[in-house]
């Protein structure tokens, strides 16, 4: 319930509407418009590219070595994103804050970037769309990417004044979710029509909760 409702304080009650679909409640960190059905990978690492490998020690002896990997760094972080973008992927979803180059990348070849998404937030976008977190790094970065999912539509939403991200995704199950706005005068308001709907529900699922006799 946490993550398929959100609050809104300084509206009337009578603003408050379901919408189809899931709500992050943060802006992108990239956004870059798009129509029709989106793919979207999962990641819960930093996409800009690490020199040594974990475990490995890495040893810089001159200026001229630093900046030589930072280039090497740079090119192969935009060859991920290029891949990503060959690959039709057109939306990042991080459970990691994302460095500044990735995004830079992002933006140049067209992929929209929503990150620090929280594990209940990973939990409930893998139940729907049956995936699992991209891993990019390995033998072969440019291999195919098949753990994407399907976006209906991906746009910028404004409750009140914070801007959030309004995903719908293609459900590879019974659960078709959508996010009650919930709004009211004030926090403490919102809190308490809250507490009442997902008490509300709680006690609909037991009644309907399939008994074996």
């Amino acid at each position: 319930f946490a993550e398929l409702h959100a609050a809104v304080a300084g509206l009337p009650l009578a603003s408050s509407r379901v919408l189809p679909g899931i709500i992050l409640r943060r802006d992108f960190a990239a956004y870059c418009p798009a129509g029709g059905d989106l793919r979207a990978v999962l990641v819960t690492e930093p996409l800009r590219t690490p020199l040594p490998a974990p475990g490995v020690e890495f040893v810089v002896e001159s200026e001229g070595q630093y900046q030589a990997s930072l280039c090497w760094i740079s090119r192969r972080t935009e060859a991920l994103m290029k891949h990503l973008q060959s690959n039709n992927v057109k939306l990042l979803l991080s459970s990691v804050k994302q460095e500044e180059v990735v995004i830079y990348y992002a933006k140049l070849y067209g992929v929209s970037v929503v990150e620090s998404l929280s594990p209940e937030e990973i939990a409930l976008i893998c139940e729907i769309t049956g995936v699992s977190p991209y891993t990019p790094f390995g033998d072969n970065i440019h291999r195919e990417i098949t753990e994407t999912a399907v976006a209906t539509f991906c746009q910028p939403l404004l409750l009140g004044s914070k801007r959030c991200v309004h995903i719908g995704f293609t459900s590879v199950c019974a659960f078709q979710p959508h996010c009650l706005i919930l709004c009211g005068p004030v926090d403490g308001v919102n809190e308490q029509h809250a507490a009442a709907l997902q008490g509300a529900f709680t006690m609909l699922q037991q009644l309907f909760k399939r008994v074996d006799l």
